[in-house]
């Protein structure tokens, strides 16, 4: 199969993405419009009947000084990764990057390497000699993958010394999802543990409502995004950031953002934003008040956000990133225990990847990101 590449439009872009089951939010074209400072350009592969048969994503980040820039391809490229040839359709993409005035590629394969479903978790949770995720056996383990991080060592791609685990990646490698092909709502209810369950119930009981919002309801998000920023300690992005991305991702697709809030007595108690590109829905951006958790707004709204994914017809509801810690004195480790409540498995994917164009530019700027 001879392949070529160039770049194509966002309308061919966009079209190619539409024409599959699902692409990850990060590679479908209106998400540069969200990243505003890099530059970006949309790439695509053509078989030798010029069908587009591949696409990605490309983000540059100029280097301060020098006209050299960092290409990213998050969750990316959205190509055939279980292509025997699968140099033929990495090389192409190097030495255009690199005309391009790339010094090092970053890129990370959509591919799946495990999946630990709820009950092997939970019993990994209560081991005190299993401190991370790996230490648990894998319920799923998909051979393939395997392959592509060879073909991908072979070629020169390489990773970071943790192999990307936890948050170590631009990108999370570990994240966790409810698969929802081939069941029914009661199914996945019934896949909730009791606490869930008896937290949903509470919810409704107390007479919760969970509504959708709109752009104008964005300053009502961020007032609870940066309540729980101060909470949890981290720097909250601007209201700029929030509306600018409804209104490019919405553009682009009119169902692609969704907005949803969980509210007690005419008062918001928690919000989320939902992204959604084919089947695959995502749990995006989540927050809530320090006041009225005792009626669990969170579960009812996670199961609104749910049910409404379902309805659109998702085979998965992603509920994005965990870290791979299992100890229960990691700061992190709250984050998978309130999502392995809902059923569903922890899925891990084979990370992020570097290719250094210019290894002495490279090295510059793993010593600068590592001192950040």
């Amino acid at each position: 199969m001879s392949l070529t590449l160039r770049t194509i439009s966002r309308e061919q872009h966009l079209a190619y993405v539409q024409s599959l089951p699902s692409a990850s939010h990060c590679q479908v074209p209106a998400w540069a419009d969200v990243k505003t400072e890099w530059r970006s350009e949309n790439l695509g592969w053509f078989d030798k009947n010029d069908q587009l048969v591949g696409a990605g994503l490309v983000l540059y980040r100029q280097l301060p000084k020098i006209k050299r820039y960092l290409a990213y391809l998050p969750e990316g490229p959205v190509i055939n990764w279980y292509a025997p040839n699968l140099d033929e359709w990495l090389r192409p993409m190097l030495a255009h990057l690199k005309s391009q005035g790339a010094f090092s590629v970053k890129m990370g394969p959509p591919v799946v390497i495990r999946r630990w479903d709820a009950p092997a978790i939970k019993t990994g949770i209560q081991d005190p000699d299993v401190k991370r995720l790996r230490d648990v056996e894998a319920t799923h383990i998909e051979a393939r993958a395997f392959e592509v991080a060879d073909r991908l060592r072979k070629m020169g791609w390489q990773q970071g010394e943790d192999g990307g685990a936890g948050f170590g990646d631009v990108q999370p490698r570990y994240v966790y999802q409810v698969p929802l092909a081939n069941r029914s709502l009661d199914d996945v209810l019934k896949g909730f543990n009791q606490l869930w369950r008896r937290n949903i119930k509470k919810a409704e009981k107390a007479g919760v409502e969970v509504v959708q919002g709109g752009y104008e309801d964005l300053a009502e998000w961020q007032r609870l995004y940066e309540i729980t920023a101060e909470r949890d300690r981290f720097r909250p992005r601007p209201l700029s950031y929030f509306q600018r991305m409804w209104t490019v991702l919405n553009s682009e697709d009119p169902n692609r953002m969704r907005l949803y809030f969980a509210r007690h007595n005419g008062v918001n108690l928690s919000a989320a934003t939902m992204l959604v590109v084919g089947g695959h829905v995502w749990y995006s951006y989540g927050a809530s008040d320090n006041i009225g958790r005792e009626v669990r707004p969170s579960n009812a709204m996670q199961w609104r956000m749910l049910r409404d994914a379902y309805a659109m017809g998702a085979t998965v509801y992603d509920l994005r990133g965990i870290s791979d810690s299992l100890d229960e004195t990691d700061h992190l480790f709250g984050l998978i225990q309130f999502k392995v409540g809902t059923g569903g498995e922890a899925v891990e994917y084979i990370g992020e990847w570097d290719f250094p164009l210019n290894k002495m530019l490279h090295k510059a700027l793993d010593i600068y990101m590592s001192r950040r």
